[in-house]
């Protein structure tokens, strides 16, 4: 279906689009394909997620402080903030809010509120945003499934805004 990628692309570029966190459709397709065939299995998203943890562990003790997960998440905000063409304003409100959020993440994440993610909290998020990004519960996300989500998620910020 050809309508899929551009809907995709619509809905990441219309104005007040969040900047691509790791949990939404393209970027999820981008940061979890192994094998770079434009799909995520479960097995690729699994390993990633194991792969990413260890990385945020920076200092490999077998948890993620949030000083770790905060500045995991920075290193690749600062990525896309340089590759984006925003002004320079936008990009330091766009980085406040983004930091923000992921400080208000860890704490969620963090079930029993002891400042130490483990890798099962990290799983738990995971696993929800898997399932959330798998629209025909197949097992597998694909272009159209990171479509419908991305319309499903644009259509709940509308109502929203109402």
């Amino acid at each position: 279906m050809k309508i899929a990628p551009a809907l995709t692309l619509l809905l990441l570029a219309a104005p007040g689009a969040a900047f691509a966190a790791p949990h939404e459709g393209s970027a999820f397709i981008h940061d979890y394909d192994a094998d770079h065939d434009g799909q995520v299995t479960r097995a690729e998203f699994d390993a990633g997620r194991v792969a990413r943890f260890k990385a945020t562990d920076a200092n490999h003790d077998g948890w993620v402080s949030e000083a770790e997960y905060v500045g995991e998440y920075q290193a690749r905000l600062e990525q896309q903030l340089a590759a984006s063409d925003r002004t320079a304003e936008k990009k330091d409100e766009e980085r406040q809010r983004q930091i923000r959020q992921a400080h208000v993440r860890f704490g969620v994440l963090d079930k029993d509120k002891d400042q130490k993610m483990t890798p099962a909290e990290y799983d738990v998020s995971g696993a929800r945003a898997f399932a959330e990004q798998d629209n025909d519960k197949d097992g597998i996300i694909s272009q159209a499934d990171a479509a419908a989500t991305a319309a499903r998620q644009l259509a709940a910020r509308q109502a929203g805004d109402r």
